[in-house]
Order: C-alpha cells, then sequence, then structure tokens
C-alpha cells in the first residue's frame, strides 16, 4: 500500500458517470492504494479535490484516471495531465451548505424541494469546502460547496443537514469565492464572461470519441499550450470546419471544447449578421472578432455558416462583401493562438472555397451518422438519470435505431419519458396531477413498452427525405423460394453478422444483387424481407421518381440518395423497375442523353460502394436483357438471382402464408387448391386467396340486414366452394 499515493494521467469518465463525482481506477493503482470501492481518494493537481473511487472496466489503460468534468474543474487540471491520487478517511457531514445561482431566489420551487433533490444527488458523495457539483435533476445547475460541518472532507449522509442558499459568496473562503465566481461568471454577469459559461461537458457527447480528439488536437493545444507550437516552429491553426448532417452534434461539440479550456465563448448564428443596411454586416464581424482578441483566449463559433459564407458566385453583393470581410479578418487573426473560429454546417461544398484552405479552417472534421457502439454511448448519455425498468435493454435499442443522430436519439428518450408519464397520470392520477397521481409519479420508471411506443414515432431524420423504413415481416411472410432466400441471406446478412470472418477469408462480401423474373414472383417482398432478417434501414427507390426534366437533376437524385445511404449505414438500397432508369445506353431512344447520364451515375454510385461493407444494392427487373451490361458485371449487380414463378410446393407454401390467420372450412385442402393453380405466380395466389375471402365475407352480409350482419363475424368460413369461384374469377398472370 502506498503512503504517498500514485501519479495517474487524467482521462474523460464514461458517460454514464458525468456529475456522479466518481473517478475509476485500473487494477494496478487500486492495489498499490490499498483503496476499495466506494471509498474515497483525494486528487491533487492544481488544487485537492476529492471523488469516490469505482474500478475501471477491465481492459482499461494502466496509469490512466477516469473522472468527469466537474472532478477535472475541482482539481484544475485537463485531460492529459497527470495528478496525485492518494486514500483518505472521510467524517460522516452533520451539515453541508451550497451556494447556487441567483435565480434561485427568484424560482416558484419550493426550497424544501430542492434540498431534497439536492440531498438525493449527494447521497453517500464526498465533497470538500470549494468542490463544484453539478445537479441533473436541477437542469444541471451548478452549485458549490460553501460550507461543511465538520470541516475538511465529509460525506453526506440519509442524517446530513442539506441547505442550498442563492449566490452568496460573503464571509466564505478565497477558494469559494473563486469557484463560485466561475459557475456564476463574476458579480457582473456579463455575457462575456470567461469560465464554464456553455454548461456542456465532453461526459455530454456519446459516440464521437475520434472526432472530439481531432477538435482538441486543433483547438484545445493552441489555446492552452501555445508554446509547444512556438517550439516547433509552426503557426497553430486558426480555424476548424465541422460539418456532417443535422443533429450529429457539431454545436454541442464546440460548446465542450469552449467549456474544457475555460476560453471566452461567442456564438454567431449567420443570419442575425446579415443587415439590411450597406456596411453594417461587415461591421458587426469585425466588432466579434475585436471583442474575442480583447477577452482572449477566445473561440467564437459561427453556427450555419453557410448562410453568410456561400460561394460568391451565387450570392448578390451583399453575401460577397461578407464573405470578403471574414476572410480578412481570419487572415488577421494572429499566429498566437489565442482566438480559434470553428465553422459549423451541413452543406458544406456550398462554402466559398476560399475559407476552405490552409490558414483560415486548417481542418475539415466530418461529424457523420453514429454507428451502434456511438448509439449506445450517446443512449447512455440520455438515459443515465432516467429511472430505467428492469426490462429497458439499452444495447438492444442501439443495435435497431440504426440512420439514428444524436439529436434522434434525445428525441427517442424524451418520447418515451413522456409516454411513461401519459401513462402514469391514466393510470393512477386520473389525469387530474392531483392527489394520488403524485405518488404514482414518485414510483415512475420507464419501461420496455414506453420505448417501443417512441419507436413507433421517431424516426431517423438523416432518411425523412426518402422513403426510408425498418420492414417488420421477415422470411416467414415469403412462401417458397427457399434457393432465392439463402443467397440473399449469405449477400446481405453474413457481412453484418460475421465480418470477421470476411476479414480472415480477405474477402468483400457482393455488393449488388439484381433480383430478375416474371411480375407477380415476390421480388420486391423478398427485398423488404431481407432487410427486416438483418435489422438494416430500408431505402425503396422507385426508379422512375428519380427521373427529372431539367438537366442535372436526375444525376444528383441518383447521388442523394446514396449519400443518404452510406449516412445510415448499415443499410438496403432496393431499386424497384430498375429497367426504367437504366436501360442500354445503346439502344436509348432520343430523351436527350438522360439515360446516359443516369447510368453513368449510377455505375460510379455503385463503384463507391464497393468500398463500403455496409451498404448493399438489391434491385428488381422482369426485363433483365433491357438492361445497360456495365450494370451486370462483377463489382456492380454481380449478383443474379432468378425468382421464378412457383411450382405446386411452392404454391403450397404461399398458400399456407396467406390463409395463416383465414377461418378456413373443414372441407378445404390446401394441396389440391394448390394442384388446380398451375402457372399462378405468387401475386397471383394472394389474389385468389383474397377473393375467396371476399366472397367468404359476401354470404355472411348478404344472410343478414344490413349492419347486423357484425354481430355474426364468427359466421366467417372460407370453404373449397369459395376457393373454385376464386380460381375462375382469377386467371393466372401471363408471363
Amino acid at each position: 500500500m502506498s503512503e504517498d499515493g500514485v501519479t495517474l494521467v487524467v482521462r474523460a469518465a464514461e458517460k454514464r458517470d458525468a456529475g456522479r463525482g466518481i473517478a475509476r481506477l485500473p487494477e494496478a493503482a487500486r492495489r498499490e492504494l490499498g483503496v476499495l470501492s466506494g471509498e474515497t481518494v483525494v486528487i491533487e493537481g492544481s488544487r485537492e479535490t476529492v471523488a469516490k473511487m469505482w474500478p475501471a472496466r477491465p481492459g482499461a489503460a494502466a496509469g490512466e484516471m477516469l473522472v468527469d468534468a466537474d472532478t477535472r474543474a475541482n482539481a484544475g487540471v485537463k485531460i492529459g495531465d497527470s495528478v496525485r491520487v492518494r486514500k483518505i478517511a472521510v467524517e460522516d457531514a452533520r451539515s453541508v451548505t451550497l451556494a447556487g445561482p441567483s435565480a434561485f431566489e427568484r424560482t416558484s420551487v419550493d426550497r424544501e424541494t430542492i434540498e431534497e433533490v439536492v440531498k438525493a444527488e449527494l447521497r453517500n458523495r464526498p465533497l470538500r469546502e470549494g468542490d463544484r457539483v453539478r445537479v441533473e435533476r436541477l437542469g444541471g445547475a451548478a452549485l458549490v460547496v460553501s460550507e461543511t460541518k465538520p470541516e475538511g472532507v465529509v460525506r453526506v449522509t440519509d442524517a446530513t443537514a442539506v441547505s442550498v442558499t442563492a449566490t452568496s459568496s460573503k464571509g466564505a473562503s478565497e477558494t469559494v469565492r473563486d469557484a463560485v465566481k466561475s459557475v456564476t461568471g463574476g458579480d457582473g454577469g456579463d455575457a462575456g464572461s470567461r469560465g464554464r459559461a456553455t454548461g456542456v461537458t465532453y461526459e455530454d457527447i456519446g459516440g464521437l470519441d475520434d472526432e472530439l480528439d481531432l477538435v482538441r488536437e486543433m483547438i484545445e493545444l493552441p489555446l492552452s499550450e501555445p508554446e509547444v507550437f512556438a517550439h516547433l516552429g509552426i503557426e497553430p491553426p486558426k480555424g476548424v470546419l465541422l460539418h456532417g448532417p443535422p443533429g450529429t452534434g457539431k454545436t454541442l461539440i464546440a460548446k465542450a471544447v469552449a467549456n474544457e479550456v475555460d476560453a471566452s465563448f461567442t456564438t454567431i448564428s449567420g443570419p442575425e449578421v446579415l443587415s439590411k443596411y450597406k456596411g453594417e454586416s461587415e461591421e458587426k464581424l469585425r466588432e466579434v472578432f475585436q471583442s474575442a482578441r480583447e477577452n482572449a483566449p477566445a473561440i467564437i463559433f459561427f453556427d450555419e455558416i453557410d448562410s453568410i459564407a456561400s460561394k460568391r458566385d451565387d450570392g448578390g453583393d451583399l453575401e460577397n462583401r461578407v464573405v470578403g470581410q471574414l476572410l480578412s479578418l481570419m487572415d488577421g487573426l494572429d499566429a498566437r493562438g489565442d482566438v480559434v473560429v470553428i465553422g459549423a454546417t451541413n452543406r458544406v461544398d456550398s462554402l466559398d472555397p476560399a475559407l476552405r484552405r490552409g490558414g483560415r479552417f486548417d481542418r475539415e472534421i466530418e461529424i457523420g451518422v453514429p454507428n451502434e457502439a456511438g448509439r449506445r454511448e450517446i443512449l447512455d448519455v440520455h438515459t443515465r438519470r432516467m429511472p430505467l425498468a428492469e426490462g429497458v435493454d439499452i444495447d438492444r435499442l442501439a443495435s435497431r435505431t440504426h440512420g439514428f443522430v444524436g439529436a434522434d436519439l434525445e428525441s427517442l428518450a424524451k418520447e418515451a419519458a413522456m409516454t411513461a408519464l401519459r401513462r402514469v397520470r391514466r393510470e393512477g392520477g386520473g389525469g387530474g396531477g392531483d392527489g394520488g397521481g403524485k405518488v404514482a409519479v414518485a414510483d415512475m420508471t420507464v419501461t420496455r413498452a414506453d420505448f417501443e411506443s417512441a419507436m413507433a414515432t421517431v424516426e431517423p431524420s438523416a432518411m425523412r427525405e426518402y422513403v426510408a423504413e425498418q420492414p417488420t415481416e421477415g422470411f416467414e411472410g415469403v412462401g417458397g423460394l427457399d434457393d432465392v432466400k439463402r443467397t440473399l441471406e449469405r449477400a446481405v446478412t453474413w457481412p453484418l453478422t460475421y465480418a470477421p470472418l470476411f476479414e480472415a477469408a480477405s474477402t468483400d462480401p457482393p455488393t449488388g444483387i439484381l433480383l430478375h423474373g416474371p411480375p407477380g414472383t415476390g421480388k420486391t417482398m423478398l427485398a423488404r424481407a431481407i432487410a427486416a432478417e438483418s435489422g438494416v434501414n430500408f431505402i425503396h427507390v422507385a426508379g422512375p421518381e428519380l427521373l427529372d426534366r431539367y438537366v442535372g437533376e436526375s444525376e444528383k437524385s441518383v447521388r442523394e440518395v446514396f449519400d443518404r445511404a452510406r449516412q445510415a449505414a448499415p443499410s438496403i438500397v432496393f431499386f424497384d423497375e430498375i429497367d426504367a432508369i437504366a436501360t442500354d445506353r445503346d439502344s436509348a431512344g432520343s430523351d436527350s442523353g438522360v439515360t446516359e447520364r443516369v447510368v453513368s451515375q449510377l455505375l460510379t454510385e455503385m463503384d463507391n460502394a464497393a468500398d463500403n461493407p455496409n451498404l448493399v444494392v438489391l434491385a428488381a427487373t422482369n426485363r433483365r436483357d433491357a438492361l445497360d451490361p456495365a450494370l451486370l458485371r462483377p463489382g456492380r449487380l454481380e449478383t443474379h438471382v432468378e425468382v421464378p414463378a412457383p411450382d405446386i410446393e411452392a404454391r403450397r407454401a404461399i398458400l399456407d402464408v396467406h390463409v395463416r390467420d383465414k377461418p378456413l372450412g373443414t372441407d378445404v385442402d390446401l394441396g389440391d387448391v394448390a394442384a388446380h393453380m398451375d402457372g399462378y405466380t405468387g401475386a397471383d395466389v394472394a389474389a385468389v386467396c383474397r377473393e375467396a375471402a371476399l366472397r367468404a365475407i359476401q354470404d355472411v352480409a348478404d344472410a343478414y340486414e344490413g349492419t347486423e350482419a357484425n354481430d355474426h363475424a364468427d359466421e366467417v368460413r372460407i370453404t373449397r366452394a369459395h376457393f373454385d369461384a376464386a380460381l375462375e374469377s382469377v386467371s393466372p398472370t401471363r408471363v
């Protein structure tokens, strides 16, 4: 056991540990300190603070300690700094007083309720005077420990008296006054105050660890350690451009970085800069940069920068002048790195090219749609204070939310909580919100059913512009076609399920699959079924809807479909009736060359898709001979699967699917019915079953007067006579 402590490197906490005052130590450090789970350790940075020790996860890096933003701030350290950690004994606190924002004086919430919430959040947590704590259940309000009895390091217990006062540092120590000032922004509370103004920490961002590392490298180092760049003899970066789909966390990253580096943070929304008076827009920009220099180190954040810095060739005089002024101001930033510009946009290609060069926006970082592991982290962030029932499986939710960005997952968690609230008010409070309802709400949990209900109402924003869905009926809804099902499963499901095996064999999965065969044989149904079986997003593109009379628009539609599919990967892009847009270019008629351009664009996109194992292209046609030969070669639509007209066994299997829930009479022999369907396709079989059911309904409807028949629904029976009549009525499709 070490008396002097151990030296560890500070890293960001796990998402669920944010605001809990926990320090996760590696096993080697835990043994050296002789500390057990739940005991208290002292963290010595530029000042001392305390935290509750929990062991790090298996496989965690040795020599690193995970602590949240509040603990880092209390110790006066940043991520990557080294600290000394040692064990300490603590006493139970008789009383703890915390200073909160001055808004607490004006709040309508009962003071006793606030103190109960704070006590519940701090129970069993070690504290010392001057520590900052964040209370999630009070909207993330920051409080400062202003007094403890006894003095020193104490632990909050059920017997501790907890009191919260509005900000008042009279008589407090210098440490407490400084801590209160950093939380509240100083006595004046001015907008330009430095400190933790944004309230966002690295633990509030899930699924973007790699992107955060890049941003920190570009922004944190120039602001906090400019001497490193001076030693290397290079100028620090001046600007970082964050781009990606809406809702992925671009603004959140900018706020978190500003918070962690303790820099003044100025947010500029593009439209608020623009003015109808000549020269005023440029003046506003100059004022922003001048204010940043005066309050350096500073970060200037341009949200939706494309609204003021679009390509000058496309805009008018005002846009050209604003872009020119912005270029001059970014060139005028000195090389000390004390002012950094961050831009965020979801339309990066519309920006003026002059902004996207070294010396202005030095680094462009794409903030994309999160993968399953990223979605798991984001859900951890948004459910860490949510009372979840036992049946809620966050891992399963993460695996089912393909295409969801961070904002969608936040909406999903909120909708699940609101569903739980509505359920409790309906069941316990009678909708009145008083009386017994309060007891029910206090015991409320968010269940798996609440999340299922929320899943039905929240759709992935990355997919809203297209017909995108997650089909629910798998191969059980497709009769027969066993060989076709196996081929599709091997091409689509295996790469997602057995990715390590493909890597071991150094083999890429097939990129494209063409389903061909007579009309009505189930090609579209098979495409939807394989999407349901593999649990991925399904983008259904009807060929003709991509065509447009304006030059270039059809090719643009093809590009956008593949762009969105890549963002929402893993996904299946299904081109139904692909012969409508990809006919043989040599035999194309006089269509102004639109077919040639669309086919060329489709070929290019499929070649690019070959590099993405999470993107599969499915196509269906009943005119394979009409397709362009270049589309059918290996590397594009390389797997050709014939979906033939069903034989008698397949027809029987299709009949089983379509009569699964129907009330059949005892005289119906499905095998004999299938034998009388020679030449019928799957769609024809479905039509026969539907027609037979309608005739059975008609018999009951004719036997009673008006709506009285509804009371005899149990008398509906589909007999052999109904099937015989349906076979006479429905003719097989001519193949």
